[in-house]
């Protein structure tokens, strides 16, 4: 279960942060509210998710599909297309989350 409450938490997050663009500095009110709500099921479900997993391997998991995900949808959206450092800085990210659920002994498999 902890994966899947995980998964949640960066869903909401990546959902919140991506919306924060839209709120145009909290001024628009539905996507502001969009990352009010996006944020308090990200940190809830996180919570979940420290229960069982290390609180330092979730935030690393977090954080770097999170950071991975929001590029997509920065791209998608918002026509944000990372040039050719970013996108070898998010393969190193992206590697980093494999290294840590392949060959972590902190994570439980």
């Amino acid at each position: 279960m902890a994966y899947l409450y995980l998964a949640i938490a960066i869903v909401g997050e990546v959902i919140a942060t991506s919306a924060l663009k839209a709120s145009e500095e909290f001024t628009k009110l539905v996507p502001s509210i969009v990352v009010v709500i996006g944020y308090g099921v990200a940190f809830y479900f996180m919570t979940l998710t420290i229960r069982t997993l290390p609180i330092g391997i979730t935030y690393a998991i977090w954080s770097g599909v999170g950071i991975v995900l929001v590029t997509v949808a920065g791209a998608v959206f918002y026509k944000q297309i990372p040039d050719i450092p970013a996108m070898i800085g998010i393969g190193f990210i992206i590697l980093g989350v494999i290294v840590i659920n392949v060959f972590s002994k902190s994570v439980s498999h």
